[in-house]
């Protein structure tokens, strides 16, 4: 990923954090044919799983990724942030030079590393239980797998394949303004929250310092 100097996150807690918070995160990988292949996951990280963590998710079993994907192979989990069109009219140096552009905001993370697949169903039921506890946690009401018949749990574990992605590297990219004059943020800012842009705003008055989520 092209990352310049002051677009560049590389805080690992920070990573991590952004992450979590986002939960959901495109899978790539290459088949032997050469032919990559994308999917969209829910992706659960265990921080303290090697140097950067070690992701974990599943995919249906009916999904060609995993068979046409070589085991230890190398993937890419893409993390997508809050993202916003800017447009050169929020800018100062619009009304001082015009010499402006539009751009695009946004916060991502690429984490990287060697997959393995795993059809265990006591491994996958851990993995499927850690997933809905760490998304129905914060509910009035959180729904568990146990609430569900254990033969229908059971069932349903035999239509997916979990996956583990240990993660040796981690590169993260907040374009949040940070190479624009201060008068050029500010007014981007005030845009970006009128347009109903909160969170795109924020990070540009934090000059990209915060973790998105």
């Amino acid at each position: 990923m092209y990352r310049p100097t002051h677009f560049k996150e590389d805080r690992l807690p920070v990573l991590h954090q952004a992450m979590a918070a986002i939960g959901l995160a495109n899978l790539v990988t290459v088949g032997a044919d050469g032919v990559p292949q994308a999917s969209p996951l829910p992706l659960l990280l265990r921080a303290d799983e090697g140097p950067y963590g070690t992701l974990y998710g599943h995919v249906a079993k009916a999904n060609p990724q995993w068979r046409e994907t070589p085991a230890g192979s190398a993937a890419l989990a893409i993390f997508m942030g809050p993202d916003a069109y800017i447009t050169p009219s929020w800018y100062a140096t619009k009304a001082e030079t015009g010499k402006v552009v539009p751009t695009w905001n946004y916060a991502t993370i690429h984490a990287r590393g060697p997959i393995t697949f795993f059809e265990d169903t006591g491994a996958l039921l851990d993995l499927v239980t850690s997933l809905t506890d760490r998304h129905e946690g914060g509910r009035a009401a959180p729904w568990a797998v146990g609430d569900a018949p254990a033969d229908f749990i059971q069932a349903q574990l035999r239509g997916i394949v979990g996956f583990r992605l240990t993660l040796t590297s981690l590169e993260g990219k907040w374009k949040m303004s940070q190479n624009r004059p201060a008068a050029d943020r500010d007014g981007t800012a005030d845009g970006l929250a009128r347009d109903g842009a909160a969170d795109v705003a924020t990070l540009v008055r934090a000059g990209g310092a915060n973790p998105p989520g």
